[in-house]
C-alpha cells in the first residue's frame, strides 16, 4: 500500500502559486489611433515622435479573448468633470471621474473614455470566463503638463486623487475580485516578507481575479503609499525596489539588459512586468530579440503593442506565448510537474 500511495503522491499535480505563471499583455491597452490630421501634423514636425505614437489596440474584450492577461490603463484625475473636454465632442469627458487618455488634447483616442467603463468591460469579460488566470491591471497616473505642446495640462495626483482612484476601482469591482496587498501580506510584518515567504495566493484561489499595480517612479508611488509600513488598505501594488517593505511587484522594462535581475527577482518570489517592444521600434525592424529575452527572463507579465501584426509595417512582428495559449508555466520558477495545458481551464 505504501508504494502505491507514494506513486500517487508523485503523480499529483503540483500546487501552483499565482506567480508561477507567465503571460502576455498589452501596453496602453485602451489606445486608439490618433486623428489623421493630428498625426499628419506631428509627422511633418517630428517623424520619430510620430512613429512612437503610431499604434493602436483592438477593444479590451477582444484582447482578452486573444489571450492578453495584462492590460495597461492611463488614468487622468478629473473630480469635477470637463477638465479634459476642450476641443472634443465626447460627452463623457464632461462627466466627473477618471479619464483614460494617453496625452490629453493630443492623443485622445480611447476605447473607454471613463475608467469605470474600462473596468466594467473587463469585469464583464471576467464574469463569463471565471477560470482565467489572474489579470494584471497596470495604471499610469498621468500628470504631464501638455499645454506647451498643444494639449491639456493634467491635474496632479495628490493623496486625495489616489484615494479617489482606489474608491472608483472598488465601486466597480467586487472585493472578492481584487487581489490586494493586504491579502498577500497576511500575517507577515511587511509585504516584502510575505512575498519572500511565497505567500502569494495559489493559482486556484487567484483564478477569475485581478491585481492592480501603480507603475510610477519613487516620488509618485511614495504619495500613494503615504505613511504606511507596506500598502495597508490600498488596492494597488507599487513599482518599487526589492528592499522596500512594500516590495512585491517590479516594472523592469529592459529584458535584455535586466535579464539577470528579472530572473533573480522572479525566483525570489516577486512579480515582474517587462516589455517585448516599445515605441514601435521592434515591430518596424522585426526585431524579436527583446521579445525572446522577455520570455526567457521569467517575467510573469510580458507587455506588447503587437498582440497582432500591424500590416502597415510590412513585417509579421507580433507577441504571443510560445505554444499559443493564454498562460504557461513560468520558465524560472514553476515547480516540477507543471503543465501548460492546466494553466487556464475551460470556462
Amino acid at each position: 500500500m505504501l508504494p502505491l500511495l507514494l506513486a500517487l503522491a508523485a503523480d499529483a499535480a503540483p500546487v501552483l502559486r499565482m506567480n508561477d505563471i507567465s503571460v502576455v499583455g498589452t501596453h496602453n491597452s485602451y489606445k486608439q489611433a490618433m486623428a489623421l490630421a493630428t498625426m499628419a501634423k506631428l509627422r511633418a514636425a517630428d517623424p520619430k515622435a510620430a512613429d512612437t505614437l503610431d499604434y493602436s489596440h483592438r477593444p479590451l474584450a477582444e484582447q482578452l479573448d486573444a489571450g492578453a492577461r495584462q492590460l495597461e490603463i492611463d488614468v487622468n484625475y478629473d473630480p469635477e468633470g470637463g477638465h479634459y473636454a476642450a476641443g472634443s465632442a465626447d460627452p463623457k469627458l464632461a462627466m466627473p471621474g477618471f479619464k483614460v487618455l494617453h496625452i490629453p488634447g493630443i492623443d485622445n483616442g480611447t476605447s473607454c473614455t471613463l475608467l469605470t467603463d474600462c473596468l466594467k468591460q473587463i469585469l464583464a469579460w471576467s464574469d463569463t470566463h471565471p477560470r482565467h488566470v489572474p489579470i494584471l491591471l497596470m495604471f499610469n497616473a498621468k500628470d504631464e503638463q501638455n499645454a506647451k505642446r498643444g494639449g491639456i495640462d493634467a491635474l496632479p495626483f495628490t493623496e486625495a486623487a489616489y484615494d479617489a482612484l482606489d474608491a472608483e476601482i472598488r465601486a466597480v469591482l467586487p472585493a472578492g475580485k481584487i487581489i490586494t496587498p493586504d491579502e498577500v501580506q497576511g500575517r507577515y510584518p511587511t509585504l516584502r516578507e510575505a512575498v519572500l515567504a511565497h505567500n502569494w495566493p495559489t493559482l486556484e484561489k487567484a483564478r477569475g481575479r485581478f491585481l492592480f499595480a501603480l507603475d510610477e517612479p519613487p516620488a509618485k508611488v511614495a504619495v500613494y503609499r503615504g505613511k504606511r509600513r507596506s500598502l495597508e488598505g490600498r488596492v494597488s501594488f507599487i513599482n518599487t525596489d526589492e528592499q522596500s517593505p512594500a516590495a512585491a511587484y517590479l516594472t523592469l522594462n529592459h529584458p535584455i539588459e535586466d535579464q539577470d535581475r528579472i530572473r533573480r527577482d522572479v525566483a525570489a518570489g516577486f512579480i515582474v512586468r517587462t516589455r517585448a517592444d516599445a515605441n514601435t521600434v521592434e515591430a518596424r525592424a522585426n526585431d524579436t530579440h527583446p521579445r525572446d529575452a522577455a520570455f526567457a527572463s521569467g517575467a510573469q507579465y510580458v507587455s506588447t503593442d503587437y498582440l497582432w501584426p500591424d500590416p502597415r509595417l510590412g513585417t509579421d512582428y507580433s507577441v504571443r506565448l510560445p505554444g499559443g495559449g493564454p498562460a504557461r508555466c513560468n520558465p524560472v520558477r514553476a515547480p516540477k510537474g507543471c503543465a501548460d495545458t492546466t494553466m487556464e481551464a475551460a470556462k
